[in-house]
């Protein structure tokens, strides 16, 4: 695996962590409220930076649309955008 595809599997993990936490009652359970409390620091501050870090090497790449990068940061603004508009 190339680090285009890391950069973007770990996009979806991090949308996919934010938007179960939206639909889910992560304190209903204990355990899962836990985990939630444990991991959403690193998630919030992947969600800031993954995009960074993607338009960076994607801009080194010449800006190819066969990359990963680009659906890495649509991924990722359309996942804080979610946060921020509420829907």
């Amino acid at each position: 695996m190339n680090l285009s595809s890391i950069i973007f599997i770990v996009s979806i993990l991090v949308s996919l962590f934010w938007w179960t936490s939206q639909v889910i009652d992560v304190y209903h359970f204990k355990l899962i409220g836990i985990v939630y409390e444990i991991i959403w620091l690193p998630s919030i501050a992947a969600l800031f930076i993954l995009p960074v870090i993607s338009a960076v090497f994607w801009g080194k790449e010449k800006f190819k649309i066969k990359s990963f990068y680009p659906f890495s940061i649509l991924i990722v603004v359309t996942t804080i955008l979610a946060m921020i508009l509420k829907f």
